[in-house]
């Protein structure tokens, strides 16, 4: 089990972690509003955005097979994986016969979720991440806790520790600019020495076969270049239908993202280096994963989480992960789109406790460019981990449900569809309901990170007759 509940004190009571991403969080928050002040011409691009998406999410199987015949023409090999082991194994098969001993990594959130710079580890393959961020966490030996932002977590002077104790030459300092000079330095080699590079996908054109990635550094496209072996690791799900659906895309991405009005680099890979070329590498392979996300297109309603493109606008706007930090979800999404995704990809009976993680309060809804329902979906989620529809859709549906806890709610539904029940229980519990144990079902959870509240003397029946409002 995820156990959110049982790390959040920590993250609550963490001073420096809390006020780290509340200052991020505010700054992010403030960008964006900048970026879409005008109302009118935000929801005409957000909705521009979301059919792209939807258009997506209806035509998936024949568009991966549109995609795959595109890449192929290409010249670019496609490879299929339906878990992160097999995924792990075909990356691994590749460099191998290439003779890959050293890879350099652009940002990629599908590599995390494939734990794939462990796995290459165990087979003596070293694979150094070339975005800021996370170089920044490998150094550290942690995961990222944003999925835009890797190392939002950590303040300047615990990165100027972290290279100070790693990057040897340099001594402490908390100058951005030397910072970044400095990880600039120490990776500049390692792009041209590598035997390969690793990259993620932000969008993968089914009309073309174009491989789309975005980003500020300019690490991803030295990664993707200069190595003689380019490796593509993607979510089946991250296609465009069409070239024509990339300016809303790209225009809704970095703005929801960071606040920025485009990306740095726009990079679109359409094959490998064509004879007579300086640049590029001499093979281009592409590996879609599935790890779930069939199981998830299968239900009409959760398919929309398909509809994602990891903006991470709904974590920065989340009255509870801007408190507690992605680490306290441990798994590799966290935040709202975390909150949907991972209990469908792990397993309600291993990520159960995930959509509980929420106050529906819809700011999430409110900000995605894609318009996902994700409050529409946690409710789904959180029924489904109590009681399985039957349907199949969610892997572990009904692992959380309790015989005790069901039966007090049973109690609780009956209570209030029958008057006389509902004033007798009001009755008893304004007389019984302090002394009842916080060892409950229903209650163990909330005492354990808040104090329970008090039953008034009176019910409200009660307190209207002794007021006269009661002319029953």
């Amino acid at each position: 089990m995820g156990d959110f509940t049982s790390r959040a004190p920590a993250a609550l009571n963490d001073p420096t972690l809390r006020a780290n991403f509340r200052r991020a969080m505010d700054g992010l928050m403030t960008k964006r509003a900048a970026q879409f002040a005008d109302q009118d011409a935000w929801e005409s691009l957000r909705a521009r955005g979301a059919a792209a998406k939807a258009r997506v999410v209806a035509r998936l199987p024949e568009l991966l097979v549109e995609l795959e015949a595109n890449l192929t023409r290409n010249g670019i090999v496609v490879h299929w994986a339906e878990t992160t082991a097999q995924a792990n194994a075909i990356v691994l098969d590749i460099l191998q016969k290439a003779g890959a001993k050293t890879v350099i990594k652009g940002k990629s959130m599908v590599s995390e979720e494939m734990e794939l710079n462990h796995h290459l580890e165990a087979h003596g393959i070293r694979a150094v991440e070339s975005d800021l961020g996370e170089y920044i966490i490998q150094l550290a030996g942690e995961a990222p806790s944003h999925i835009v932002m890797p190392c939002i977590h950590k303040n300047k002077a615990e990165i100027a520790r972290l290279f100070e104790a790693n990057i040897a030459g340099l001594g402490y300092t908390e100058d951005v600019d030397a910072l970044t000079a400095a990880a600039r330095a120490a990776l500049r080699g390692q792009f041209a020495a590598a035997d390969a590079g690793i990259s993620g996908v932000n969008f993968a054109v089914a009309e073309t076969g174009t491989l789309v990635l975005v980003e500020n550094e300019g690490n991803g496209r030295l990664s993707t270049t200069l190595p003689p072996l380019h490796i593509a690791v993607m979510g089946i799900e991250k296609l465009a239908e069409k070239l024509d659906d990339l300016p809303a895309l790209l225009s809704l991405l970095p703005r929801s993202a960071t606040g920025q009005a485009i990306t740095t680099y726009v990079n679109m890979i359409s094959r490998p280096r064509q004879p007579g070329e300086k640049d590029g590498p001499k093979a281009v392979h592409v590996v879609l994963l599935d790890s779930g996300r069939s199981r998830v297109y299968a239900d009409a309603q959760l398919q929309d989480t398909l509809r994602c493109i990891r903006c991470g606008a709904c974590m920065n706007h989340c009255p509870v992960y801007s408190r507690v930090g992605g680490h306290t979800y441990k798994f590799v999404y966290p935040g709202p789109i975390g909150k949907i995704l991972t209990p469908q990809l792990e397993g309600l009976d291993c990520a159960g406790d995930q959509p509980h993680a929420s106050t529906l309060c819809n700011a999430c809804v409110e900000v995605c460019p894609v318009k996902i329902p994700i409050a529409d979906i946690l409710v789904r989620l959180r029924a489904e981990s109590v009681n399985s529809t039957g349907s199949g859709a969610v892997k572990g549906a009904g692992s959380m449900r309790k015989r005790l806890e069901s039966l007090a709610w049973q109690g609780w539904a009956a209570m209030y569809k029958v008057p006389m029940l509902y004033r007798l229980g009001s009755w008893g519990l304004t007389r019984l309901g302090n002394w009842l144990p916080d060892s409950l079902p229903m209650l163990k959870r909330w005492t354990a990170v808040r104090t329970r509240p008090r039953f008034a003397a009176k019910t409200l029946h009660e307190l209207a007759r002794d007021k006269g409002y009661d002319h029953e």
